[in-house]
């Protein structure tokens, strides 16, 4: 008869452990082959039950020691490899254990409750939500669906935080995957993603938007209103700013998680009417006549 290496099977390097690595080996192993997700696989099924086996062996400390005596003789040092169990058919334990630790019909002398469980928490689950950055800034309530495994839509409704920051993530607790053997339920992470618009472009803290002037007002100087993502801002901007010149204000940015904000960045744009009236063309053309400026000769100086 083959020797069972309970150790090898739960994915244990040696007897060289504690009850608390085996317990937590068990529950790793155990939700990776148990039987709710991995359906119609026989094989899966076996490795299922040679686990529960194992564990049901090494987590009782009288069978554990007398594990270790046969383990030492069989495998000492050597590495064996795991070899699925012979057992007889609906059998919950194999040949092997029948042998030593009970007898065919699967009494146990080792524990006193039969067929006992351990409950194994169910998976998290993860999906991912666009938002608008005045959205994100001012926090808002939104309602997403997700499909359960069963491939029905279930919808929730999602408190999104003033201020949360791009790629962070909101837990709903207890609405990922379905628990096994009265584990509890998984998690639900939604990913928040905050899109730009026509308006603000994020950058980190900073937001970033274009500033639209005349040629006067940026040959001139003047003080121009800028809608800002929650409040006007008066905005001073200098005589002869070219434009792609960039004006930045402290503070007026995106929320930074820790009571501060970003910048307010302002790229210049320097607009011309593309339909000008009569008068407006004649004093371009004035302003022509008069103007010495030549900006591809300065460029080329």
């Amino acid at each position: 008869m083959i020797f069972k290496d309970y150790y090898k099977i739960l994915d244990l390097p040696n007897n060289k452990v504690t009850m608390s690595q085996i317990k937590t080996a068990y529950r790793e192993q155990a939700k990776k082959y148990h039987p709710d997700v991995n359906i119609s696989n026989s094989r899966n099924e076996e490795r299922f039950k040679d686990i529960n086996e194992a564990y049901r062996v090494l987590s009782d400390n009288i069978s554990k020691r007398k594990y270790d005596r046969m383990w030492y003789r069989n495998v000492g040092k050597r590495n064996a490899s795991y070899e699925e169990s012979k057992r007889s058919k609906d059998s919950l334990f194999s040949d092997f254990f029948n042998m030593f630790f009970g007898s065919a019909d699967g009494k146990l002398y080792i524990k006193k409750e039969k067929n006992k469980k351990v409950p194994i928490k169910g998976e998290n689950i993860e999906t991912e939500i666009d938002i608008s950055i005045e959205d994100a800034f001012r926090g808002k309530e939104q309602t997403i669906g997700v499909r359960t495994v069963e491939g029905k839509l279930k919808k929730f409704k999602v408190e999104v935080p003033p201020g949360i920051q791009n790629n962070e993530k909101i837990r709903i607790v207890g609405q990922g995957k379905q628990g096994v053997s009265g584990g509890k339920n998984g998690d639900l992470f939604i990913r928040v993603k905050i899109k730009s618009d026509e308006r603000f472009k994020l950058d980190g803290y900073d937001l970033k938007t274009n500033l639209y002037l005349t040629p006067w007002e940026a040959a001139l100087s003047t003080k121009v209103i800028v809608h800002g993502i929650n409040e006007d801002v008066s905005v001073y901007v200098p005589a002869g700013i070219q434009s792609g010149e960039k004006i930045e204000i402290e503070n007026k940015g995106y929320k930074d998680g820790k009571g501060g904000r970003g910048k307010l960045i302002l790229d210049t744009k320097i607009m011309i009417p593309k339909h000008p009236n009569e008068e407006e063309l004649k004093l371009f053309k004035e302003f022509n006549k008069l103007s010495k400026f030549n900006p591809r000769r300065t460029l080329e100086e």
